[in-house]
């Protein structure tokens, strides 16, 4: 496939019909012929934290939270997209690999879904950069050409920086910048001649 979007920023257009993706910014994880997969990485799910998470899963005990590195407890939950939600996905610098269970996508990021990641993270031996998010966004053969094409998204390279920045409320304002389109003129529907 040789238009693969995969390491690059799908970019949501004004006029997303879909709620669940309005002004949202998706890290591009994989595109094949198969489909795509990615991360939306500008929406928090408010209700939870990570030492939360950490707490359900079994990997910290309640009083162990407050020996969490500063960032870690200050770390968002994303909202990764409406795919298999209780699943988690943690997009991550290439300083941390587990074998087989990562995978290595573009300009040293790189996605894990394992369990080991997440206990690696509490207790101090993870990734440097980490976004953790649970569900996903995805794709069928396809399907993601012709909803670029019908102008629901823009695409553009991806900043590691941006992925990584824990701030999540001016991302996709970010992103548009980022490919050199100013927000406030942005408008939804295609030109027609």
């Amino acid at each position: 496939m040789t238009d693969s979007l995969e390491g690059q920023f799908l970019i949501a257009m004004p006029n997303m019909e879909d709620g669940r993706f309005e002004h949202s910014v998706i890290y591009i994880c994989s595109h094949t012929e198969q489909g795509a997969m990615g991360l939306v990485i500008n929406q928090v799910a408010r209700h939870l934290s990570l030492e939360g998470l950490l707490i359900q899963l079994n990997i910290l005990q309640d009083e162990q939270g407050i020996h969490l590195p500063h960032s870690l407890r200050e770390m968002n939950v994303h909202k990764g997209g409406p795919v298999e939600v209780e699943r988690g996905f943690v997009l991550h610098s290439d300083d941390y690999v587990l074998d087989r269970s990562t995978l290595p996508i573009r300009d040293g990021i790189c996605l894990t879904a394992t369990l080991e990641i997440l206990k690696a993270m509490a207790d101090g031996t993870g990734p440097e950069q980490a976004m953790l998010a649970l569900g996903y966004s995805g794709w069928a053969p396809g399907q993601l050409e012709s909803e670029i094409q019908a102008n629901g998204w823009l695409t553009g390279a991806a900043s590691r920086d941006l992925v990584f920045d824990p701030a999540f409320d001016n991302k996709w304002q970010r992103a548009l910048q980022s490919i050199g389109i100013d927000p406030a003129m942005l408008f939804g529907d295609a030109g027609h001649a």
